[in-house]
């Protein structure tokens, strides 16, 4: 599969990789110079969460981390990211494997950056990296994606910091190493 970029083509190749720590095997794609997980992670740890606190949501769309949790903040695999959390500002060493298998990272803003460049622009990205089932329409509309780039997205919806969780079947979040994504 080779979809066409906005200013070259961009290859696509996809594979699996296992996480030792609990034998789980997930989905990664290649885009362009970077391989991503095509999955949600589902390693548990403290603070993170099923949706709604409901096992088979876990199954669906891998575990809800805090950005605590997600950047391994207690440096229990790692310390590149120790003392991050709501809250609180830090300097993390990058790449912060955070609570990712041995050998990943958590992306940075550039890396989602250049991910998003890679799959023609931030105007079709959200439609080209959804999976192809699972998302509710809205407005009218279908909230499907195409997955042009097997990314696979699913709709987990998200946990807030109250303990509250919303849009499950309408958003996506992802967690990022660097404090403010705003893209």
């Amino acid at each position: 599969v080779t979809p066409q970029s906005s200013d070259s083509e961009t290859s696509v190749s996809t594979g699996t990789m296992t996480d030792s720590r609990d034998d789980q095997t997930y989905k990664t794609v290649t885009i362009g110079t970077q391989t991503w997980m095509a999955q949600n992670l589902n390693y548990e740890t403290a603070n993170s969460y099923c949706y709604d606190d409901n096992a088979s949501y876990c199954s669906k769309y891998g575990r809800l981390y805090t950005w605590a949790a997600a950047m391994d903040s207690v440096g229990t695999l790692s310390t590149n990211g120790k003392g991050c959390g709501f809250g609180t500002t830090c300097s993390p060493t990058y790449p912060v494997r955070g609570i990712c298998p041995e050998g990943w990272h958590l992306p940075t803003k550039a890396e989602f950056e250049t991910l998003i460049t890679a799959v023609s622009g931030q105007f079709t990205a959200g439609k080209v990296l959804k999976s192809t089932s699972g998302w509710n329409d809205y407005g009218g509309e279908s909230g499907n994606g195409s997955d042009a780039f097997a990314f696979s997205a699913l709709p987990a919806g998200f946990r807030d910091n109250d303990g509250s969780y919303y849009f499950e079947g309408y958003d996506a979040s992802f967690r990022s190493s660097t404090e403010d994504l705003s893209l």
